[in-house]
C-alpha cells in the first residue's frame, strides 16, 4: 500500500514542525500540528494551555513523579480516568480520525505509536546538536528569563521523551520506530523535505 500519512516527531528547535509545513505544502495536503489542540480542547473542555502542555510533555522531568502525577491515585479518584490519560485518549482519537480522513502530516503526540496498526504510515524523526537547535529556539521564541537555551533544551526533550515512554512503553528517538531520521543541524530541511516526499512518490 501506498504511503498516505507522514508523522514527525522531533527534538525541540530542530525544525520538525517547520518540516512538516514544507512536506504538506509540497504535497498538496492537510497539516496537523496546534489544530489538534484546538480539536482536543473542544473535546475535552480542558483549558488550551492544560492540552498544549499535558497533550505531549510529561509533566515533570523525574519519571518516577510523571508516572505517580499520572496515576488515578493521583489525578483522579477511585475508577476514574487521570486528566492525562483523558487529554491522552481524546488526542489518539483525533489523530486517528484525521489518518482516516484524508492524506495528511501529523506533528508529535505519539502518532507514529497511535498510527502502528497502519501499513500507510511514513514515520519520520528530526534531530540536531545543541547548538544548532539553540540558535533556531532563540531566533523563533527567545530568550526565557531565568532559564539558559541549554536548560529549555535538556528540559523539554526530557519531558517528551518521559512523555512517550509512559503512553507507548517504547523510546522516544529509537531508530527502529522510524522509517527515516533526518540531522537538521547537516541536513537542509528543503532537501529532508524532498527526500520524504521522493520516498511517498517512490511508493505511489
Amino acid at each position: 500500500m501506498a504511503y498516505r500519512i507522514v508523522t514527525i516527531s522531533r527534538q525541540f528547535g530542530a525544525g520538525g514542525h517547520t518540516l512538516g509545513h514544507l512536506v504538506a505544502e509540497k504535497l498538496g495536503i492537510p497539516f496537523y500540528d496546534s489544530e489538534i489542540i484546538e480539536q482536543a480542547v473542544a473535546d475535552t473542555g480542558f483549558s488550551p494551555a492544560f492540552v498544549r502542555e499535558a497533550g505531549e510533555y510529561a509533566s515533570t522531568t523525574h519519571s518516577f513523579l510523571f508516572n505517580l502525577a499520572l496515576s488515578h491515585s493521583v489525578a483522579a479518584g477511585p475508577g476514574e480516568m487521570s486528566n492525562y490519560d483523558k487529554i491522552y485518549i481524546a488526542q489518539a482519537k483525533i489523530i486517528r480520525e484525521l489518518a482516516e480522513k484524508s492524506p495528511c502530516v501529523i506533528v508529535g503526540r505519539c502518532a507514529d505509536y497511535i498510527l502502528r496498526e497502519r501499513n500507510d504510515v511514513f514515520n519520520v524523526f528530526v534531530h540536531a546538536d545543541d547548538a544548532y537547535r539553540a540558535q533556531r529556539v532563540l531566533e523563533s521564541y527567545g530568550e526565557t528569563p531565568g532559564k539558559s537555551i541549554e536548560e529549555r533544551l535538556e528540559e523539554k526533550d526530557k519531558k517528551r521523551s518521559l512523555y512517550y515512554r509512559h503512553y507507548t512503553d517504547r523510546e522516544w528517538g529509537d531508530l527502529e520506530n522510524y522509517d527515516l531520521t533526518i540531522n537538521s543541524a547537516r541536513i537542509p530541511l528543503e532537501m529532508a523535505c524532498g527526500w520524504i516526499v521522493q520516498a511517498l512518490e517512490r511508493n505511489g
